[in-house]
């Protein structure tokens, strides 16, 4: 693939994740019968199919991971809430989401819902801020 789907947001070293990319990139995917169970069942690709290269950053670790399990048979918050389940996983704490349109009060609610107060969410635009603790801070339930 030649276009990158992450980039730097600004002069921050924040990962920015172009949502708009992803989902086209999912479109243009050869979908075999594994990918197929993890697109329907993100879950297995989040714990079980994890990038083979020691050499990748967490950033390009999980841009691989989330050219497996964002999709476009899901609503965006359902992507986004993928999304940022990968980012922690991955030890990203911080960065960016760039959407096609601004999300709405009730999507916002719909995301931070599931994550709990710990997560910040900062919409400015068409760009989504995402700050969260890191994994073993995070309380469950």
């Amino acid at each position: 693939m030649a276009k990158h789907l992450l980039a730097t947001a600004g002069q921050s070293e924040r990962p920015c994740f172009d949502y708009t990319n992803y989902l086209s990139a999912s479109c243009k995917k050869r979908w075999g019968f594994i990918d197929a169970i993890y697109g329907v069942m993100p879950i297995f690709g989040i714990v079980t199919k994890t990038p083979q290269e020691q050499t990748q950053t967490r950033a390009e670790q999980l841009e691989a991971l989330a050219l497996q399990v964002l999709s476009t048979q899901v609503n965006d918050e359902t992507n986004v809430i993928r999304l940022i389940a990968l980012a922690q996983q991955q030890g990203i704490q911080q960065f960016d989401i760039r959407l096609p349109y601004s999300l709405n009060t009730g999507q916002l609610g719909f995301i931070q819902q599931e994550f709990g107060e710990h997560l910040l969410l900062d919409q400015h635009d068409e760009r989504l801020s995402i700050a969260l603790p890191p994994l073993s801070a995070t309380p469950r339930a």
